[in-house]
């Protein structure tokens, strides 16, 4: 924080492996996915807590974490005239030879760093989730009610618990009375039987009180080691656990439409729903805003250029790409190429990708790097794209980095 309010640290959890998001993560850490074209998802939670005047941030990185790193360390440079900095720390076997166990081992195999901070607060966020956040309110009520920690949580219906933490609030509406991971069938919430709180897996620390929890859980033989299933339990049991409502905090140039958007991000279809709520007329999450911009590495490309009769419409079309053939309700990196005749429609496409002559792509992730053959089709004929391709769920087609196309 700024001189003359308190002294935060924040930590990023970034070490996720991501097997939800294959093959997009089968060459890098999760939070190094890209997103929104330019983007890659650990911008968000930079983005956010710089915003928030918490300058001082250690990245903790562990799976497949070069390009983490290399983004990191190339774009998010900090004044170092006034000790601000956003580092990556990767597994160093601090406390033996052994890997980060879960994301609790993780800050109890860093805490040279809180140490040497000496920090009041410590702000733990994950890595890989899309929204705005001022943590200054979160912190301000953590700070006002003397609690050890303090989790974001948001609302989701009730059928959704399996995918989270689920935080039961007390009578106050603040005290955290029970926590229990991805449960089956939890109860709902008072006020709205058909919803809970779901842990956004961001959380504020009074330092002692972290500490403290991290070597009660390390000497647990049973622990998991989690932030969710181990620590916010733990001090819930103590009842040194509050609740921050996500609904009440808002940022400056917010819309209606965009106010309280969270998403996680770690399915395929999950990441592909993401990306449509970018590019409606009034998008469900605003990228534009610029009285809280999302920060990244600028590439040094031409404006993207449009030949040969090539449109594109409900699209948002990065530096560098060269359409000239047909584009709609799509997201496309820096650098892709689509040549005439081709046609792309509800589609993700990372960087450099190359879309053939007379080419048809249809609801479908590509990674960087993808060449598809002139005349090629990916989400026409359902049964070859399941012989050759990723396909989610929800029929969300995804190719790796540099997967050949028949």
């Amino acid at each position: 924080m700024r001189r003359g309010g308190p002294s935060v640290l924040g930590i990023v959890l970034a070490g996720g492996e991501g097997k939800r998001l294959m093959p997009l993560t089968a060459d890098r850490a999760k939070p190094a996915v890209t997103f929104g074209g330019t983007y890659r998802l650990v911008d968000f939670v930079l983005s956010n807590l710089v915003n928030g005047d918490i300058l001082r941030i250690c990245v903790l990185t562990q799976y497949k974490s070069h390009s983490l790193d290399r983004h990191i360390t190339t774009t998010w440079r900090m004044s170092s005239l006034l000790g601000n900095y956003v580092t990556p720390v990767p597994a160093q076997q601090r406390l033996g030879p052994r890997w980060f166990l879960g994301s609790a081992d993780a800050i109890l195999q860093s805490l040279n760093l809180v140490h040497d901070e000496q920090p009041e607060y410590v702000a733990v966020f994950g890595a890989d989730h899309v929204y705005r956040m001022d943590p200054r309110q979160m912190l301000a009520q953590h700070i006002d009610s003397g609690a050890g920690v303090t989790v974001a949580g948001i609302r989701v219906p009730r059928a959704e618990s399996p995918s989270f933490g689920v935080i039961t609030p007390g009578s106050d509406g603040q005290t955290v009375t029970g926590f229990l991971e991805k449960p089956a069938d939890p109860p709902g919430l008072a006020d709205d039987p058909g919803c809970v709180f779901a842990s956004m897996g961001n959380y504020v620390f009074t330092t002692k009180a972290l500490v403290e929890a991290l070597h009660r859980d390390a000497e647990d033989p049973d622990s998991v080691h989690d932030m969710g299933g181990s620590i916010l339990p733990q001090l819930t049991d103590r009842g040194e656990a509050a609740l921050y409502d996500f609904s009440a905090n808002h940022v400056p140039g917010e819309t209606t439409r965009d106010q309280g958007y969270w998403r996680d991000v770690g399915t395929l279809d999950a990441y592909y729903d993401a990306h449509m709520d970018l590019i409606a007329e009034r998008p469900a999450f605003n990228l534009y805003n610029r009285d809280w911009p999302v920060y990244t590495h600028s590439t040094q490309l031409s404006p993207a250029r449009f030949n040969a009769g090539g449109i594109a419409s409900e699209s948002i079309i990065s530096a560098g790409c060269l359409i000239r053939g047909q584009v709609t309700r799509s997201v496309l990196s820096p650098g892709v190429v689509v040549d005439p005749g081709a046609v792309v429609q509800g589609s993700v496409l990372h960087d450099n990708v190359h879309i053939g002559r007379g080419a048809v792509v249809r609801g479908a992730v590509l990674d960087k790097n993808v060449q598809v053959p002139p005349g090629a089709t990916i989400g026409v004929n359902p049964q070859r794209d399941g012989e050759l391709y990723t396909v989610s769920k929800g029929g969300v087609i995804a190719l790796g980095k540099g997967q050949r196309v028949p």
